[in-house]
């Protein structure tokens, strides 16, 4: 149930992530809510179709598409609010990118995938709905940017395949993994650490 709980609060989280850039782009309700959406199960979705789960697990429970769904709508009607809370959000959608990416990588181990596959797909498990929200927006993606955002969830997912690895509990070790991508995106955003950039290129 807990489990179930955290997987709801990181899609929300996502959601509003989503929703918030459909605002700024100044798209209509249905436009935020479908974003909101996309940003939230885009990432697992995309998980499920790699590992062969069909339909999708977020498919498949209506909680899954009411959360997002609703967080879009608040999110619309009450954007000012929510954009001042812009720190609090970014806290939240690194805490959101750690359970996905952990969740992620243990539901790829459980399909008995290599740990280099685990890992890539539990990457792909964070990222990848942010991705798909800035491809519809016709914006780069975030984590082909600067920012230091998928190497953030491929720390915690490295972690996630070690602790199997080694045999370790695996709740534990998905705590420890999504507490190392929020502790590194959390620096990252604190110090302004980014990726380097080719040099002598103009703009």
């Amino acid at each position: 149930m807990l489990l179930i709980a955290l997987d709801l609060l990181g899609i929300a989280v996502f959601a509003a992530s989503g929703a918030l850039a459909a605002v700024r782009a100044r798209l209509d309700v249905f436009g935020v809510v479908v974003l909101g959406v996309t940003t939230a199960l885009g990432g697992g979705i995309i998980r499920d179709l790699l590992l062969g789960i069909h339909p999708p697990s977020a498919l498949r429970s209506w909680p899954y598409l009411l959360v997002p769904a609703a967080t879009g709508l608040l999110v619309f009607w009450f954007h000012p609010q929510v954009a001042r809370l812009r720190r609090a959000v970014l806290l939240a959608d690194a805490v959101g990118l750690g359970l996905f990416v952990t969740s992620g990588t243990t539901t790829a181990l459980t399909h008995h995938v290599p740990a280099y596959t685990a890992c890539l797909i539990g990457v792909t498990t964070g990222i990848g709905g942010g991705a798909l929200r800035d491809v519809l927006l016709r914006e780069i993606p975030l984590v082909l940017r600067r920012e230091i955002y998928a190497v953030a969830a491929l720390a915690g997912a490295i972690v996630v395949a070690l602790g199997q690895w080694l045999r370790l509990p695996a709740g534990p070790v998905a705590l420890i993994g999504s507490a190392l991508v929020v502790a590194l995106r959390g620096l990252a955003m604190w110090r302004h650490w980014n990726a380097p950039v080719a040099r002598g290129v103009e703009s």
